[in-house]
């Protein structure tokens, strides 16, 4: 199916990764030398989606520069001082068109879809949250939510359990030990949807949660539908998360890496 822009929210404040929020907005935190915003883009882009907003919050204007600037970090340059110019050799760059949206510190998720109403257009977009990463197939997602037909289509994923599971009989004795096993069969909404832009009609305004109201209505009027992701999927909220990612990528088998 044809799909419009990829919106990625990158406002919040990243509270329980203060460790490296303090200086730096959540989508900025880097793994593997890269922000993980970066990572995410990647992602959409191995499937020919390189339109993407950018939804501002919190020290938005390090994302700013991080963009304005990303085309010179990516090639070889010549500065020449007595020409007073700039050349640039070898451009490295994606094929990216990135509008970077100012739409409030404080503002809730659903309030910040509804800011970005006049970039996204009329076709259905993508819509992921700027600090998790998967193996999904793009693809496959959008062919799944064309199939049927709703406005809105989650990616639901199964998150691994934290920490080990043992099963005990009557008499003490441990039956099974399972290191960090799949977590307790619950889906949650793991990003990486496809919208209509429809949906903004259901965002009231700036403290609206997408995830709450907008969302259950359209559960409860048969709107939306859910992706089942099985593979790789993780959600950068900790230090304890990063450093995972960190290891991950430095290992050579980060499963997200689809590029």
């Amino acid at each position: 199916m044809e799909i419009g822009k990829v919106v990625i929210l990158a406002g919040g404040l990243g509270s329980r990764l203060a460790e490296e929020t303090e200086v730096r907005p959540k989508p900025m935190v880097e793994i593997g030398g890269r922000p993980i915003i970066w990572h995410i883009m990647k992602i959409y882009s191995r499937f020919g989606l390189n339109d993407f907003v950018i939804c501002l919050g919190y020290k938005g204007y390090m994302i700013k520069e991080f963009f304005s600037n990303y085309d010179l970090h990516m090639a070889d340059v010549t500065f020449d001082m007595s020409a007073n110019s700039t050349i640039v050799h070898h451009r490295r760059t994606e094929p990216w068109r990135v509008t970077l949206v100012e739409t409030g510190e404080t503002t809730m998720t659903g309030g910040r879809i509804r800011r970005v109403r006049d970039y996204i257009g009329d076709k259905d977009f993508c819509l992921t949250y700027g600090d998790g990463v998967a193996e999904v197939d793009i693809g496959a997602l959008l062919a799944f939510h064309e199939r049927h037909g709703l406005p809105a289509t989650i990616t639901a994923v199964q998150p691994p359990g934290r920490f080990g599971a043992i099963e005990i009989d009557p008499a003490g004795q441990v039956r099974s030990f399972r290191e960090k096993p799949q977590g307790d069969g619950t889906w949650i909404n793991g990003g990486f949807l496809v919208l209509s832009p429809r949906i903004i009609d259901y965002i009231d305004g700036d403290a609206t949660v997408f995830e709450q109201e907008p969302l259950m209505r359209l559960s409860a009027e048969g709107k939306l539908s859910a992706y089942r992701h099985t593979g790789f999927w993780h959600a950068m909220d900790t230090l304890r998360d990063k450093r995972h990612l960190e290891e991950l990528w430095a290992s050579g088998r980060a499963p997200w890496r689809m590029w």
